[in-house]
């Protein structure tokens, strides 16, 4: 396996200088090899030749060749580690690196002002495939993929209509629904609640799904709402302080199941159903954030929503690498496994042929899952 390449946005300038070595041919697919290093002949000796072997020095082997650069992830602030979006977006480059053997380079914005010189570099890099992760890189994008046209850009999250940028939409409201119904069948109390990174339209279809489906059980049913920063704010997305805050004081008042939908600040809200204590559940979201709990933390993990970026990440890697790749908007759901919930911790083992068939009806289009809170 090619070792991955992880770049440092203070190395940007060091992946523009090999832009040059690297941007050697303009198919999307395969990738021009290095020159080999001519094998020097070893001068001939004058003694004859004898039928006794002589000690036999095999040559060795040229190592093999690293492929040049193919796949360029674009994370927005936070890159990896949040245990969410971008760990996903990462687990997809790690993927396609593992199993299509191709060379993976990463670079993190730090502020706003990043994301367009990230782009930038990994393009003039020669990358085949640029992907930027998150709504947020919805400017720059396009201008540069015009720039670019032998270079395909993924965009996770957003829309771009172009030859070259295949664009990926998530129905995270069909996921939503189903861990709000595991909510609301698990909750001894009737009041629930939802907690948002930046209030924004994206992070409202996490939001409306779990109140619509939380519903769909106990029309009765109290949810609470909070969001932990405006549009804009990228704080909201590493404010696990915060989210205790919020989870702790609604655990105390007799809230018995929360859902986060905030990036890395979820860690948070997990630490306040552990200090809440027994018969508190957290419902974690993107990854599947029961498999890196602590054994404390998974006896209070309920579920988590599923957002299968690391598929889209590692799909469109393959659609590039065997030419099947199409510039296009494509949608991520409950029937193409795009979303979903995880059943790893076993804490909803006994009610997962209810979300089933909720799951079912979502697919069939008899339950139209709302995009937007208004209303519920």
């Amino acid at each position: 396996m090619i070792k991955s390449k992880r770049i440092a946005v203070a190395a940007m300038a060091a992946v523009l200088a090999l832009a040059g070595a690297a941007c050697g041919s303009d198919d999307p697919v395969a990738d021009e090899p290095a020159a080999e290093e001519e094998a020097t002949e070893e001068p001939d000796t004058e003694e004859p030749a004898t039928e006794e072997p002589a000690t036999e020095e095999e040559a060795a082997e040229e190592p093999a060749e690293e492929a040049g650069p193919f796949l360029g992830l674009a994370f927005d602030t936070g890159g990896r580690g949040d245990g969410t979006f971008n760990d996903m977006a990462g687990q997809g480059a790690d993927n396609a690196e593992a199993n299509l053997s191709i060379a993976v380079q990463e670079l993190e914005a730090t502020s706003d002002q990043d994301r367009q010189p990230n782009l930038e570099a990994l393009a003039a890099a020669g990358n085949k495939l640029v992907v930027a992760v998150g709504f947020a890189f919805g400017d720059a994008l396009g201008p540069i993929a015009e720039a670019n046209p032998d270079v395909y850009f993924g965009w996770i999250d957003g829309y771009y209509d172009g030859p070259n940028i295949i664009t990926t939409a998530f129905s995270e409201q069909e996921g939503s629904f189903l861990v709000g119904a595991a909510a609301a069948l698990k909750s001894q109390t009737g009041k629930i609640g939802f907690i948002g990174g930046q209030e924004i339209d994206l992070i409202k279809r996490f939001e409306a799904g779990y109140i619509a489906g939380a519903k769909a059980v106990n029309p009765d049913i109290v949810v609470e709402s909070a969001y932990l920063g405006a549009a804009g704010d990228n704080a909201a997305w590493g404010s696990p302080d915060k989210a205790k805050e919020i989870a702790g004081a609604w655990y105390a008042d007799g809230a018995d199941v929360v859902y986060t939908a905030a990036g890395g600040s979820g860690r948070g809200m997990i630490e306040a159903a552990v200090e809440a204590g027994e018969g508190k559940w957290a419902i974690g979201v993107d990854n599947d954030e029961c498999s890196f709990d602590t054994e404390e933390q998974k006896a209070h993990r309920l579920t988590s929503m599923l957002k299968r970026v690391d598929t889209a990440v590692e799909e469109m890697a393959k659609n590039v690498q065997d030419g099947t790749a199409e510039g296009g908007f494509y949608t991520f759901n409950l029937a193409n496994d795009g979303v979903g919930y995880a059943t790893t911790c076993g804490n909803i083992d006994d009610i997962v042929d209810q979300l089933e068939d909720f799951k079912a009806q979502i697919i069939a289009g008899d339950i139209d899952v709302p995009t937007s809170p208004e209303g519920l």
